[in-house]
């Protein structure tokens, strides 16, 4: 009788450290939920996940499956710099918008699942945005395009 309370309490015990571990870890393989913030795309809203740590930005959009089309990743750098990117254990095909410290789109980019081809903006820039491929075009989004939100308000 003893054996089953036990175990009970140490399952108990390991859910419930689970349950308070801050939403950006992630477990190897797993992918990670961040703090979301509504960035503007003209008339469009954009659900977008920020990674602000190099820990964040590391795990990026990797291990999911699936992703609703409002939905995306900004990657927040603390300076601007010749950020690239790879699609390693990324199994989504993503564009990825190089944004300006004011939210003007630098340059937009297709990239492929599972590829380590690195895809680079063309100046320095401190913000990256990923959406399903594909997103950007069907709204002629290109460079000049100015992005609208939290991070690119002065």
């Amino acid at each position: 009788m003893i054996r089953p309370l036990v175990f009970l309490r140490t399952a108990a015990a390991l859910a419930a450290s689970l349950t308070f571990l801050p939403p950006a870890q992630s477990q190897a393989g797993a992918p990670q939920s961040l703090q979301t913030i509504t960035l503007t795309a003209g008339m469009h809203n954009i659900h977008a996940e920020v990674a602000a740590t190099d820990g964040q930005r590391e795990i990026g959009l990797m291990y999911r499956t699936d992703m609703p089309q409002p939905n995306g990743m900004l990657f927040v750098f603390d300076a601007p710099a010749l950020h690239c990117f790879w699609m390693k254990n990324t199994l989504l095909p993503l564009s990825i918008a190089f944004l300006d410290d004011d939210g003007s789109v630098v340059n937009v980019v297709d990239m492929q699942p599972q590829t380590l081809v690195s895809h680079c903006p063309l100046k320095p820039v401190r913000y990256a945005l990923e959406m399903n491929q594909g997103w950007f075009a069907k709204r002629a989004i290109k460079s000049g395009f100015r992005l609208g939100g939290p991070p690119f308000q002065k």
